[in-house]
């Protein structure tokens, strides 16, 4: 019996291993296996806790160009009022500004946060760090990762902030130019759209504005992955992004 057992640290794998074309690998030896007791396969899934700041911490004061904002509670039901699972859950992305820091330098000037406390907010996608406070779930952002001000539940009231746009996407081509009528799964995601309103514009080096070079009216053609997707009341598909990723304007 002795002679037929086998540890992981002995054997050769001269004999497991097929001939693949004449070549046999031969001088590979297993020279341990080691237990993989402390990992785990989670397919797909990649957890992000939020930081958890205990009770007895009663302020939260944000630094520099940042900004505290409390966190929307996502919509359990649908508007025909069915139950949504927390899987189908929207992430909301919006919020109210509860505090702000003292702004930055940039040059010789003073830079202010762009928003003001009590403001209702849209922020750009896993922008933030996620922290649980006061027994809410809160985002700290920089002032830049908000794309703008929303007071209302309609995304065409939308206040873009600094070099944001807002644009209202054109409608998807429904028959191709052979006359082939498409269906919804063919049909090609536009990345043509019309400006609604434009913000105040990036800062310079000096900590000024500069006005960007398109307007509200324009029609425009911008990066296809580019922004923040969002859909009004009607159904409209509107996008807000950067006035960078605009690529041209057509007339």
């Amino acid at each position: 019996m002795a002679a037929a057992q086998l540890t992981a640290s002995s054997f050769s794998a001269r004999s497991l291993l097929p001939s693949f074309d004449g070549l046999r690998i031969s001088q590979a030896k297993i020279s341990s296996v080691a237990p993989l007791r402390q990992c785990r396969s989670f397919r797909g899934l990649v957890v992000k806790a939020a930081t958890v700041v205990a009770p007895k911490y009663t302020s939260l004061k944000p630094l520099g160009d940042r900004v505290l904002v409390k966190v929307k509670v996502a919509e359990e039901k649908s508007t025909g009022g069915i139950l949504l699972p927390t899987t189908a859950q929207t992430k909301p992305q919006g919020g109210e500004v509860v505090a702000v820091g003292e702004g930055r330098s940039i040059g010789k000037n003073q830079v202010d946060i762009s928003v003001k406390i009590g403001s209702e907010v849209v922020y750009s996608k896993y922008a933030g760090t996620e922290v649980e406070f006061d027994g809410s779930t809160h985002l700290i952002l920089k002032d830049d990762d908000i794309v703008g001000i929303l007071e209302t539940d309609n995304v065409k009231d939308l206040k873009p902030l600094n070099d944001r746009v807002l644009i209202k996407v054109a409608v998807a081509e429904e028959i191709t130019a052979g006359g082939l009528l498409l269906t919804e799964a063919t049909k090609e995601k536009p990345s043509i759209g019309t400006v609604i309103a434009v913000g105040p514009g990036p800062l310079d080096e000096e900590g000024s504005r500069k006005a960007p070079s398109i307007s509200p009216g324009n029609t425009v053609l911008y990066s296809k992955y580019a922004g923040n997707d969002f859909k009004g009341p009607d159904g409209s598909e509107y996008i807000a992004l950067r006035a960078s990723d605009v690529m041209a304007v057509l007339s």
